[in-house]
């Protein structure tokens, strides 16, 4: 935190593990009193610092957040994350100006594999700044659920070969974290109703997967990840069902879009 104070300029308030909501609730006040940053971290290899727009511009946080990152990632920190928000005590509300700085995989992904292959790769939303910025041909911004979605509907009527690869984060940051039950209940049947819309526009060749990278159960005490089994579908339009059984990694859906796109992946067995 020295090194934080030396490099950005900045002063802090907090350095302690909190929710990302608690935290600006309990200290946004004080912040907006010292126009010092909110510094905080979680169960996950990160470390986060929020500021409200009004006292500390959007690029006045990424400069912190860049040199944060250049401060922290010798340790093997994975990620530094931006944290805008806005509002009064009592209503603050983050924002979609959310920024990851993350570290850059040590070896090739499969990303970086299909991109070298010369096969388009979209990233939506955060995916593309979770891979340290590598392996995608193209990221489409987009910060809300419903703004994702979309975005992967208009993607899937322009983009007709290779991968789009989109990360519904309301139901992590918003709901998950939170503990909002009844929230996650509504995102769910908000996403329900559009899957018809995805199914539409799939063609033939086209395999779509949902999945998810953890667990994070909104009715289970704290604010962290949770550690259920993650559900994974697989579908192709004329395909039979069939149950796929548990995985014994994640990796096997890496596996499965490397073999439908004829890249041979370092691990994982295809679930085709």
């Amino acid at each position: 935190m020295d090194a934080f104070v030396q490099r950005t300029g900045h002063g802090w308030l907090g350095n302690v593990a909190a929710s990302g909501t608690e935290i600006i609730e309990r200290l946004g006040a004080e912040h907006l009193a010292t126009g010092k940053p909110i510094v905080y971290t979680s169960a996950d290899s990160v470390f986060q610092v929020a500021a409200h727009e009004d006292k500390v511009s959007l690029e006045e946080l990424y400069r912190i957040c860049k040199l944060s990152f250049e401060i922290v990632a010798p340790f093997g920190v994975a990620r530094v994350i931006a944290r805008p928000f806005v509002g009064a005590p009592g209503t603050f509300v983050r924002t979609e100006g959310r920024r990851d700085f993350a570290l850059t995989p040590p070896r090739p992904t499969l990303m970086d594999q299909l991109h070298a292959a010369g096969i388009l790769t979209t990233s939506i939303g955060k995916v593309k700044s979770i891979y340290g910025d590598r392996g995608f041909s193209e990221g489409i911004k987009a910060g809300n659920n419903g703004s994702i979605t979309q975005a992967t509907l208009d993607c899937l009527d322009t983009q007709k070969s290779g991968l789009i690869f989109a990360n519904l984060v309301d139901f992590d940051m918003k709901y998950g974290h939170r503990r909002d039950a009844p929230g996650y209940a509504r995102a769910l049947e908000d996403f329900d109703d559009r899957v018809p819309e995805l199914l539409e526009r799939l063609g033939e060749e086209d395999l779509l997967i949902l999945t998810a990278d953890h667990g994070n159960d909104p009715t289970f005490p704290g604010s962290d990840h949770t550690r259920e089994y993650v559900p994974v579908l697989l579908f192709q339009k004329g395909r039979p069902g069939r149950a796929l059984g548990l995985r014994p990694t994640l990796a096997d859906v890496g596996a499965s879009l490397g073999a439908w796109l004829g890249v041979q992946t370092l691990e994982g067995e295809s679930l085709l």
